[in-house]
């Protein structure tokens, strides 16, 4: 049976269509290359946030039932935005700056209270602040089902001066 001429534009038109891009995140076009093959599949998750505000806490800590007694000092940005992807449950995101540990501890978002949990060294704070205070900047973080992790700070596209 023929289609008739409104059936058979609506199928031209639903075939120039752009299919959904299932298998790439979002913001896939900041992510490294993959040489080593660690992002199996598609993502379990993404948390894609835009920052919208962030506040600095320089704190100061003695824990006195320890001897000899340590005094620390965290350094932690907390970020706030709103979610950009669908699906996306994020609220906020909190940056520790470590300095003096010799490896980082992984990101971990943390669902009940929807924070991402970000582990920075130290020497990473002077870049952070001026991504913040020059850029709209985004946060992302993928969970793949290898147990793989993924979590950024970055810009959108900006055009040079």
């Amino acid at each position: 049976m023929p289609l008739s001429f409104r059936s058979t534009a609506a199928l031209i038109l639903l075939m120039t269509l752009p299919l959904p891009a299932l298998a790439e995140p979002m913001h896939a076009q900041y992510l490294p290359p993959d040489e080593l093959s660690v992002r199996e599949g598609e993502p379990e998750q993404q948390q894609l946030l835009q920052i919208i505000e962030y506040s600095v806490v320089v704190g100061s800590q003695r824990q006195s039932n320890q001897q000899p007694i340590p005094v620390t000092s965290p350094l932690v940005v907390r970020l706030k935005g709103k979610p950009m992807n669908k699906g996306a449950t994020i609220a906020e995101v909190l940056i520790h700056f470590d300095g003096e540990s010799k490896s980082l501890k992984k990101p971990t978002y943390d669902e009940p209270s929807r924070t991402l949990t970000l582990y920075y060294p130290a020497t990473q704070y002077r870049a952070v602040m001026d991504l913040l205070r020059n850029e709209k900047v985004y946060c992302q973080f993928l969970s793949y089902a290898n147990g793989h992790v993924w979590a950024d700070l970055h810009t959108g596209s900006v055009r040079a001066r």
